[in-house]
């Protein structure tokens, strides 16, 4: 059984993105690993590694316009099965 069952990843669009205080803001208040935050001051793009991915979202949310989201079922992925 895996620790963080769902792989959730996004991008995030707006102004005034900084990849250290998103990765610093998710570190610190969302459980989970894998944690990838990339881009400049209007893209982000993240994945992580997480039990909660609606608090991930939830976050990002308040950060700007948040798109092409993904959310796998890591543990069905495992089985063969769709995630």
């Amino acid at each position: 059984m895996l620790e963080y069952k769902f792989d959730t990843q996004l991008l995030i669009a707006g102004t005034d993105l900084n990849e250290d205080t998103i990765s610093e803001y998710i570190t610190q208040n969302i459980k989970g690993d894998c944690l990838l935050a990339v881009g400049d001051e209007e893209l982000i793009k993240i994945h992580f590694h997480t039990n909660t991915p609606w608090k991930l979202l939830e976050y990002c949310a308040t950060l700007g316009d948040i798109h092409d989201i993904v959310v796998e079922n890591m543990e069905r992925q495992t089985k063969g099965l769709k995630g």
